[in-house]
């Protein structure tokens, strides 16, 4: 072995920090506390999933624990069989793409302006965009100018409002900043290229790890969101997935319609508590696919963003 090998084994070896017993202990207690948080996220998970598969009687009879019982796949029959969750389905998948396209747009379209240093009135707008955060108009005028704008039970009541996340709009304008350099515009403008074209052509493609951070929490916000369908929608045809699930979880009501197709398969009880779990499932399964495909971005995305 050559003496600079043996120079660098030692350096490294002086390098390294030797765990103190304090450490040690703050180790142990640390895993032991996340493997809790852990097991209290997905024990819940795993009974939910086990319980759409088990039998309504096994349900019924509360015999499901962690693992399904009398393997049956009634409740997802009932789920797919009826019409209105189909079209709540739909629905919730249309306010979804639709939604995000129009707040990821809102979002860069805001914030990329106010990550310039040479936007007139820049700190202004954004002490207005935060005022919002702290002091808001209430449900009962923000529900009054979504009727005199002709919103009320129409497609636009859902996805409207909700334009612009104000937070997400201080991490894009963060993200800008700390991304994008000002030397990179003025090499673009040298070369002739209007802010605009700027935007499109540079921007947008350097900032692929926001736009999937974004893309994730409106796409998530619009899929989980029942309360502006509860509030602004009269037509069921209109309801997205989540109120169709709410009728059933907190109403604990189920059409009757829905136990014609299944009537020889289960008792009114028996399906009603099944098609919770069911519908459960269904309804987180478009979230947890979508999720891999962003996870990539979503940490630097997050991470550089966030730094203030």
């Amino acid at each position: 072995m050559s003496t600079q090998n043996i120079s660098l084994q030692a350096e490294s070896h002086l390098n390294k920090v030797k765990d103190t017993g304090v450490d040690r202990l703050f180790n142990i207690i640390n895993y032991t506390v996340l493997l809790l948080i852990v097991l209290a996220i997905i024990l819940p998970l795993l009974f939910i999933v086990s319980a759409s598969l088990s039998s309504p009687q096994a349900v019924m009879a509360g015999s499901v624990k962690l693992l399904p019982v009398d393997f049956s796949l009634a409740g997802y029959e009932a789920v797919f069989e009826h019409q209105r969750i189909w079209t709540g389905f739909a629905n919730s998948i249309f306010y979804a793409v639709v939604g995000t396209i129009f707040n990821v747009v809102m979002t860069i379209m805001a914030g990329y302006p106010l990550s310039r240093t040479d936007l007139v009135g820049r700190r202004i707008i954004i002490f207005l965009f935060m005022f919002t955060m702290l002091f808001q108009a209430g449900l009962i005028p923000t529900y009054l100018v979504v009727q005199q704008l002709g919103l009320l039970n129409t497609r636009l009541a859902v996805i409207l409002p909700t334009g612009i996340g104000i937070w997400n709009l201080l991490i894009t304008v963060t993200f800008f900043r700390t991304t994008i350099p000002h030397e990179l515009l003025e090499a673009a403008r040298i070369d002739g290229c209007s802010d605009f074209r700027f935007l499109l052509n540079i921007v947008l493609p350097l900032s692929r790890p926001i736009i999937a951070v974004l893309v994730l929490f409106y796409a998530v916000g619009h899929w989980n969101s029942y309360f502006n369908a509860l509030i602004y929608l009269r037509d069921q045809n209109l309801f997205p997935l989540q109120l169709v699930l709410r009728e059933i979880l907190i109403m604990n009501s189920v059409d009757a319609s829905m136990l014609m197709d299944v009537e020889d398969l289960v008792a009114r009880e028996g399906l009603r508590e099944l098609l919770k779990y069911s519908l459960i499932v269904v309804a987180s399964l478009p979230v947890l696919i979508i999720y891999p495909f962003v996870q990539k971005h979503f940490v630097k995305g997050m991470m550089i963003g966030s730094i203030k």
